[in-house]
């Protein structure tokens, strides 16, 4: 294992805000699409359902290639992995605004892809790897940040950009910010790499194929017609999983080795990641369609209708340590995951003639507990890891994360689209919205006893260093 040689005391400080960097431009990049593809399909001569494409290969190319990251990163250095990828990220984002067509468009969105799919994950493990475990959270709290302000400030900044600027400017965002990135990973990032790699390519070409399927299930459920080939590819998504399970087994040395399943902390906080962002997700899609479908206001209204959100996760992002420090990660779980729950019912409550400031105070309270649950999420996944086993980890968590993302957005949509077409809303689209939030709710709430799996002592190790 080889360091940079800037002083440690130096690399901890910059290294959560070099982390930070990738994770917001990689979120924002997510989001701030979705309300620019009207205006960049007219400028393109092609149908705003056609532009789907654009956002779907990014999202299946982070899905193919987040299961090598660890490998590369142990096989190259933690540094080189990272600054490659965020050259390539900022290299399709200035491809993206040279686009002259959609397929120009969809190839860019490729090689960014691949950027956003090695960048998080290899920065992230560089952060596991030079924080003592009861450093780590303080850390990793500052780095998440961007994740809950990315896909919030994605709508309005892309909404603003189109209107006063052009499309272009979505994509041109992202190279100073990479080029910032660039600077600071050559300077702070240490090389952390490991001697004895091997990689597993079947174990590869399995895991990916299960995860472009179960990719490709859950962008056909949001546009659903026939619901038999989507079931099908999502069967072949499982089957995939489990052919990779039988080899994983058999193999001396797979991509994802099933003793990380053993721990059982990980394995609760891969449940539990899974579970509650099926409604945690769909909530950032369902509240500004709700605005502008139902409530008729514009896109850029919306987007300041959710930004609270972003606000008030920086709060959270201050109070999340000493609320585990006081009452662990068990029952700070639990009952966050039940709050969190119960504030997305609550979204059910307005009716179509009811002030949408109402939804100001749900959407800013709703920040604040999400940030507290992807700190704590994510943290206890990779408490009781070895040395040996983080790199792996990182590599599922970080897969995990983004399938668990797309499953919250299509569950959002399909239950959407089961109330639409059912008499209990009379004729109302509003109404389905309200039972849509209702029914992600209860489920969230639901999902808060996957943590009862949990130790009242898990965690212990991750308990920050008094100042």
């Amino acid at each position: 294992m080889t360091e940079a040689s800037t002083p440690q005391t130096s690399i901890k400080k910059i290294l959560p805000l070099i982390l930070a960097t990738a994770i917001f431009m990689q979120m924002l990049d997510s989001t701030i699409l979705n309300t620019s593809l009207p205006s960049i399909a007219k400028d393109l001569h092609e149908s705003p359902l056609n532009m789907q494409n654009a956002i779907i290969s990014y999202v299946l190319t982070l899905a193919v290639f987040m299961p090598a990251s660890g490998f590369l990163a142990d096989r190259f250095g933690t540094q080189k992995v990272f600054i490659f990828s965020l050259v390539l990220f900022s290299l399709g984002s200035l491809f993206c605004s040279l686009s002259q067509n959609l397929t120009h468009l969809v190839i860019s969105r490729v090689i960014q892809g691949v950027g956003g799919s090695l960048m998080t994950p290899v920065g992230k493990l560089a952060l596991i790897k030079t924080f003592d475990k009861s450093e780590l959270l303080k850390a990793m709290n500052f780095a998440i940040i961007p994740a809950l302000i990315g896909p919030v400030l994605g709508p309005l900044v892309g909404g603003y950009m189109v209107d006063y600027l052009s499309w272009h400017w979505i994509f041109l965002i992202n190279i100073p910010i990479g080029v910032l990135g660039i600077l600071l990973g050559i300077k702070f990032m240490p090389n952390y790499k490991s001697d004895d790699v091997d990689f597993d390519l079947k174990g590869f070409l399995i895991f990916a194929a299960a995860s472009l399927l179960l990719s490709v299930s859950l962008e056909l459920f949001g546009d659903m017609q026939n619901i038999t080939p989507v079931l099908l590819v999502f069967i072949m998504g499982f089957l995939f999983l489990y052919y990779y399970y039988k080899h994983a087994k058999r193999g001396e040395n797979p991509i994802f080795p099933l003793n990380l399943f053993q721990v059982r902390t990980f394995r609760v906080g891969i449940v539990g990641n899974l579970a509650t962002r099926l409604g945690i997700s769909s909530v950032p899609l369902l509240l500004p369609l709700m605005i502008q479908i139902a409530y008729k206001q514009s896109a850029v209204t919306s987007g300041w209708i959710i930004a609270p959100m972003a606000l008030t996760a920086i709060f959270g992002k201050s109070s999340v340590i000493k609320i585990l420090d006081k009452y662990g990660y068990r029952q700070t779980l639990m009952i966050n995951t039940f709050i969190i729950g119960t504030l997305i019912c609550l979204l059910a409550i307005p009716d179509i003639h009811t002030s949408l400031y109402w939804f100001i105070p749900i959407i800013a309270v709703l920040g604040f507990f999400n940030s507290i649950q992807f700190t704590s999420m994510n943290t206890i996944s990779i408490a009781d890891l070895r040395n040996f086993q983080t790199s792996s980890g990182n590599s599922l968590i970080s897969v995990n994360q983004q399938l668990a993302i797309g499953f919250g957005i299509a569950f959002g949509l399909i239950v959407l689209k089961l109330f639409e077409n059912t008499d209990l809303i009379n004729g109302e689209i509003h109404n389905a919205f309200r039972f849509t939030f209702l029914t992600v709710g209860i489920l969230t709430i639901l999902s808060g006893f996957v943590f009862r799996r949990l130790h009242i002592s898990d965690g212990k190790n991750m308990k920050s260093k008094e100042e």
